[in-house]
């Protein structure tokens, strides 16, 4: 990884980096809703009581074309920048990518083998189904490039602009916590873990201003805890090839919200937390 200044002195922008970054946040649930009830309207759909594995995906790919859009006006209109300088703009370095995926393909088993150790879930059964497999690998990665080229590609990306690095970090981490508000059985340790997997996402992007890594850990981190091992993804279920369930609710297991409500999960995210930042800090000296 590289530094970069992704600073334009060829147009002074409208507003000051931490307005911005605040001023998109409406505007992102508007456009949110008005490009799923597109997709509503593309598919047919009339009762989300009956909306489908594929037709959950599809409805995120249209949620993730708006806020493309979205990130694009704001950064060529208000930003008075290139889109690319949200985090594209550095070559797509094969070894972040392959960083990233590795940080999530670790955290979720090892959770589900001290979980299974402590006999605090039950393992059920194994359902193996290529075509669900495929199909959550595109709605993972759709996921993946929404939530971070709006979280760390412009909010972050602009309060880093109006303040020091750690305090845009905790900003964003902290929005990027409440947008999950209204997730099924959210609550105050769900709260926190989405908290520090937001500063997780976005530590090596106050250094590089690159994306990459952090799309490749929020896919690796969602499709490895729901569709590999069994855990709910933020409170929300869906296929998965490994299934298990709480012997009981508690904050050990996580109970309804999943892996990311328990205390593992944070012990997981802060260790995880200052090994990138130490590494992505050796490669920037």
């Amino acid at each position: 990884m590289e530094l970069y200044d992704i600073i334009d002195t060829e147009r002074k922008p409208l507003l000051k980096g931490w307005i911005r970054a605040l001023l998109i946040i409406i505007p992102f649930f508007i456009f949110t809703a008005v490009f799923q009830a597109a997709g509503y309207l593309v598919l047919g759909l009339k009762d989300a009581k009956l909306i489908t594995f594929v037709d959950t995906t599809i409805l995120q790919i249209f949620s993730t074309i708006g806020t493309f859009l979205l990130v694009y006006l704001f950064t060529r209109f208000i930003d008075k920048k290139n889109f690319k300088s949200v985090g594209f703009q550095l070559k797509c370095h094969t070894l972040d990518i392959i960083e990233g995926f590795i940080v999530g393909a670790l955290i979720m088993p090892v959770g589900l083998l001290i979980l299974l150790t402590l006999n605090e879930v039950e393992f059920v059964n194994i359902d193996f189904n290529i075509y669900k497999i495929l199909i959550s690998i595109v709605l993972f990665v759709f996921v993946a490039f929404n939530e971070e080229i709006f979280m760390r590609g412009y909010v972050l990306n602009n309060f880093l602009q109006s303040m020091n690095k750690y305090l845009a970090l905790i900003l964003s981490s902290l929005i990027f916590s409440l947008i999950h508000f209204l997730n099924p059985n959210f609550g105050l340790m769900s709260f926190i873990n989405i908290f520090l997997a937001g500063m997780l996402l976005g530590v090596s992007y106050i250094y590089t201003k690159n994306l990459w890594f952090p799309i490749a850990l929020h896919f690796s981190w969602n499709f490895f805890q729901g569709t590999v091992f069994g855990f709910k993804v933020s409170g929300k279920s869906m296929y998965s090839i490994i299934n298990h369930h709480p012997v009981e609710n508690n904050l050990l297991n996580g109970g309804d919200f999943g892996f990311e409500g328990s205390i593992f999960c944070l012990i997981f995210t802060v260790v995880a937390f200052f090994v990138i930042r130490r590494c992505v800090m050796s490669k920037n000296i």
